[in-house]
């Protein structure tokens, strides 16, 4: 069963073709590789968006682009599962473990992709000027707005007039947005899941390299700590040899440089791949190798070629493009990150893995350099007092988090009344475990958790999230509001 919403004409016609695919560690989360195995469905659906939600004048659209998956779906009175796209381009509904719930309940799935990224483009360039609407704060209102419109096709399509019960899934920065639509509209949702969800935003955040040394392990992170040493060395007597070793001779500022070669090293630890990482660099200390050439072979084998990430992501020209390409997506995390959330990734005043060079400074610099000396910098502050950091005053939200994540110190860690919080314990649980199983990327179709060092950890947190889900549809079908508008 299909939902067909087509867009205008009109917009239609405005819309370029455009295929993004993400390639920055930078960003918080890494979508499914392309492959039909790694989607339930990727057929598109078009809306026409509000530009700007809390302007009383401004009635400008944009088309935005949604996914539906039915086959699972308990028609007509099924619960709609909502996952929210986050950083990067939506091309279709991922066949992670949503899809095993989807079974489970009877739910359809469906899902909005953010604005600006993709194809939900309200502007033909992403100039500093045009970006203004870019932001948590629209975003949100745009899954307001999408979750009306789509229960209002599905109440015509089944010529019915009471709503569906809905519940909402996010990873990473996805889940924060779902924590906040909870949060903000908690009467169009029954709950939600916060999967890896970084409701914290965070200045300097220092604990995230203190915890991709405690996941790597002491031995590991003296070699990465030695490598670093290194290279710094390096780089004041050659840096052309050093930086064409790495395959990023473009990278010219030294900062972008150190800050590709920290990222690289987090991807292997964030994504449950730790081994990846380790193993070789260890044994090539043992071996007595140099450490940077063994290094450079991860970073060229696993980090470029692997994982399918471009050195373009680290270079500030690159981030200073307006035209809209393939890697827009790297500019526009880039202004959320230094409008709204910052978690600048700077290196710890002791005892650090990364560069001291990739400090506060760094990151300002970069906001600066990229969209023009008026960006003041991220207010963390004022986000963190608008959605409330991890003294979120929410209800019916989940909160899930990997032990070897090292962004799980921007999410709510503890639980508190009617929210639930989790950590999912074993060596390679990563961001987003819970929904993605081991590795965490590449994805594997239905988040089979087999490869987790311990499955059992993996399921017993699924089966506690099952358990908050169906309590929760069944409190909100049995209020009979349905969270209706």
């Amino acid at each position: 069963m299909r939902i067909t919403a087509a867009a205008p004409e009109s917009i239609l016609l405005a819309i370029l073709v455009l295929t993004v695919t993400v390639a920055s560690a930078q960003r918080l989360f890494r979508p499914p590789a392309t492959s039909s195995k790694n989607y339930l469905t990727k057929e598109v659906h078009w809306m026409n968006q509000t530009i700007d939600h809390f302007s009383p004048y401004d009635r400008r659209q944009f088309a935005q682009r949604y996914y539906e998956y039915l086959d699972e779906f308990r028609a007509p009175d099924g619960p709609i599962f909502l996952k929210i796209c986050g950083e990067s381009a939506c091309s279709g509904i991922s066949n992670d473990y949503l899809g095993v719930l989807a079974k489970k309940f009877g739910a359809a799935v469906v899902s909005l992709e953010h604005r600006y990224y993709g194809k939900s483009y309200p502007f033909g360039s992403l100039s500093t000027d045009n970006l203004q609407y870019l932001s948590s704060k629209q975003a949100l209102f745009d899954l307001a707005v999408f979750r009306q419109y789509y229960q209002e096709s599905l109440n015509a399509k089944f010529n019915k007039s009471t709503d569906n019960p809905w519940f909402v899934f996010g990873i990473s920065y996805a889940g924060a947005l779902s924590a906040w639509f909870r949060l903000k509209f908690p009467h169009l949702t029954c709950g939600s899941l916060a999967s890896s969800g970084v409701v914290l935003a965070v200045y300097n955040f220092t604990e995230f390299d203190k915890q991709v040394g405690e996941s790597a392990g002491p031995e590991c992170k003296a070699v990465l700590q030695e490598i670093t040493s290194l290279v710094e060395q390096r780089l004041g007597s050659n840096q052309r040899e050093i930086k064409t070793l790495f395959n990023a001779s473009k990278l010219s500022k030294d900062g972008d440089f150190l800050y590709f070669l920290a990222d690289a090293a987090v991807t292997a630890i964030q994504y449950g791949n730790p081994d990846k990482l380790c193993t070789p660099l260890t044994e090539a200390k043992k071996a007595g190798e140099d450490l940077v050439e063994a290094y450079a072979k991860y970073v060229k084998e696993y980090y470029i070629d692997f994982m399918g990430v471009s050195v373009d992501t680290y270079d500030q020209q690159h981030l200073k493009k307006a035209k809209i390409t393939d890697n827009s997506s790297d500019r526009l995390w880039w202004f959320q990150v230094c409008t709204e959330v910052a978690y600048f990734q700077v290196a710890p005043a002791n005892d650090s893995i990364r560069s001291s060079k990739v400090d506060t400074r760094y990151h300002l610099d970069l906001c600066k350099n990229v969209f023009g000396n008026n960006m003041p910098g991220p207010d963390v502050n004022a986000t963190n007092l608008y959605y409330g950091g991890t003294r979120i005053a929410g209800s019916k939200i989940i909160f899930t988090n990997g032990s070897q994540d090292p962004w799980r110190h921007a999410s709510k860690q503890t639980s508190s009344p009617e929210m639930p919080s989790y950590i999912v314990n074993c060596h390679n649980c990563g961001h987003g475990s819970d929904m993605r199983g081991c590795p965490q990327s590449p994805l594997i179709p239905e988040g089979d958790a087999k490869n987790c060092s311990s499955p059992d950890a993996v399921n017993k947190v699924r089966q506690k999230i099952i358990n908050h889900i169906d309590l929760w549809l069944s409190q909100c079908q049995s209020s009979g509001t349905r969270a209706s508008l």
